[in-house]
C-alpha cells in the first residue's frame, strides 16, 4: 500500500487542535505520517502538539514563525515521507473513513493526481451552524467536472505539487483554489470523492466573519479570480439600491421588483437551509431563515469591501510578488 501523508497547518488552535489531531491519528485507513506546520501560534497550541506528538511517532511537528497558509502547507508536504498528501485544516474534525475515501482513486489508479474531498457545516452554537450552512456549498450544488477542492479535504500526489511549484505563498488567502487551477492548467487528472468528508467550523461571530470575508475577497482580486461573479454582485447590489430608492419616492413597482430580486437572490441559501437546518424544529428553521439576510448582506458588504482593497492594492502595488518556495523555509522537528 502506498505510503500517506497527512499534513495540516496550524496557528492559535489550542481550543480545536487536539479534536482535530485525534480525529486524524484515528482515520480507519490509518495514516504514516501527520505533518503539523505551526506558523506561530502564541495560545498554546504548539506546546499541545509537541505533548501529542510525545505520545505518536507519526506526528511531527515543525515551527515556522510567521508562515502564512501556503508557505506552511509547502513546507509540510517539503517534510513528508509519503507519495500521496492529504491535506486537512485545523479547526475541522475528519470522519472516521475520511482518509480512507480520499486516497482510494490514488491507489487504485496511478494516473489519478487529485481526490477532491467534500465538507460539511459544523459549529458549536446555534449561530455558528446557521452561518456554516448558509456559507457552505453542499453536495446537491457541486458539478463534479468543474469542481475546485477547498484544502479542508483534498489528497494529491507529491509529484503534481512539485510540477507546479507548490501552493502560492504570494497569497494570504483563497492560496487552495489558485493551487487547484495550477493543477488543472498542468493537466493533473482530478476526481471528486464526495465521501471524504471533513466538518468546519464558521467563525463564531459576525464581526469575525466579516472581517475573514474581507481578506478572502482581497484574495480573490489579488489573484484575479471570480471578476464576474463579483461583477454581478455590485451590479444586484447598485439595482437594489436604485428600487429602495425608487420605492422611497412612491414608485409603485419598484417594491415588488425589489421584493422579487430578494427572494431570488436568497433562494440558494434558503435551500442551504431547507437541506441541512442547523436544528430540529420549526422554531429553529424560523430562527435561521431570519438570521439568513443578515448573514448574506454581511458577507457581501465584506466582499465588495475587500475586493475593492484588493484591486485598489494592485493598481498601487501590482500584484504581490511570488515568494521562494517554502522548501527553503523547512525547519527542524520540535
Amino acid at each position: 500500500m502506498t505510503a500517506v501523508s497527512v499534513i495540516i497547518t496550524v496557528r492559535n488552535e489550542a481550543r480545536s487542535i487536539d479534536a482535530c489531531v485525534r480525529s486524524i491519528v484515528d482515520q480507519t485507513h490509518a495514516p504514516d505520517e501527520v505533518v503539523v506546520v505551526d506558523g506561530g501560534s502564541t495560545d498554546g497550541t504548539l506546546e499541545r502538539l509537541r505533548a501529542l506528538a510525545a505520545v505518536d511517532a507519526r506526528i511531527r511537528v515543525y515551527a515556522v514563525p510567521g508562515a502564512n497558509i501556503s508557505a506552511g502547507r509547502n513546507s509540510a508536504v517539503g517534510h513528508a515521507a509519503g507519495p500521496i498528501i492529504a491535506v486537512t485544516d485545523a479547526g475541522t474534525v475528519l470522519r472516521p473513513d475520511w482518509l480512507a475515501h480520499l486516497v482510494r482513486p490514488l491507489e487504485a489508479d496511478e494516473s489519478i493526481g487529485v481526490s477532491a474531498g467534500f465538507y460539511e457545516a459544523g459549529g458549536h452554537t446555534f449561530f455558528e451552524r446557521c452561518l456554516s450552512t448558509v456559507i457552505t456549498t453542499q453536495l446537491w450544488e457541486v458539478d463534479p467536472a468543474r469542481f475546485l477542492p477547498s484544502s479542508r479535504s483534498v489528497a494529491f500526489r507529491k509529484e503534481w505539487w512539485s510540477r507546479v511549484g507548490g501552493y502560492p505563498e504570494w497569497l494570504r488567502h483563497c492560496e487552495d483554489l489558485v493551487f487547484d487551477m495550477a493543477l488543472k492548467r498542468a493537466g493533473a487528472p482530478f476526481v471528486f470523492a464526495p465521501d471524504a468528508i471533513v466538518s468546519w467550523n464558521a467563525r463564531p461571530t459576525l464581526g469575525r466573519f466579516f472581517r475573514q470575508y474581507v481578506e478572502y475577497a482581497r484574495g480573490d482580486a489579488q489573484a484575479s479570480l471570480w471578476p464576474r461573479r463579483h461583477a454581478i454582485r455590485y451590479t444586484a447590489y447598485i439595482v437594489g439600491c436604485v428600487l429602495v430608492a425608487l420605492a422611497a419616492k412612491g414608485i409603485w413597482w419598484a417594491l415588488p421588483l425589489l421584493a422579487i430580486g430578494a427572494a431570488v437572490y436568497l433562494s440558494r441559501f434558503v435551500r442551504r437551509l431547507w437541506h441541512r437546518p442547523p436544528d430540529s424544529g420549526v422554531g429553529a428553521r424560523i430562527g435561521a431563515l431570519a438570521l439568513l439576510p443578515v448573514i448574506v448582506m454581511t458577507g457581501d458588504i465584506a466582499k465588495m469591501l475587500g475586493y475593492a482593497q484588493g484591486w485598489g492594492s494592485r493598481l498601487a502595488h501590482g500584484r504581490p510578488a511570488r515568494t521562494a518556495s517554502a522548501t527553503a523555509m523547512s525547519r527542524q522537528p520540535t
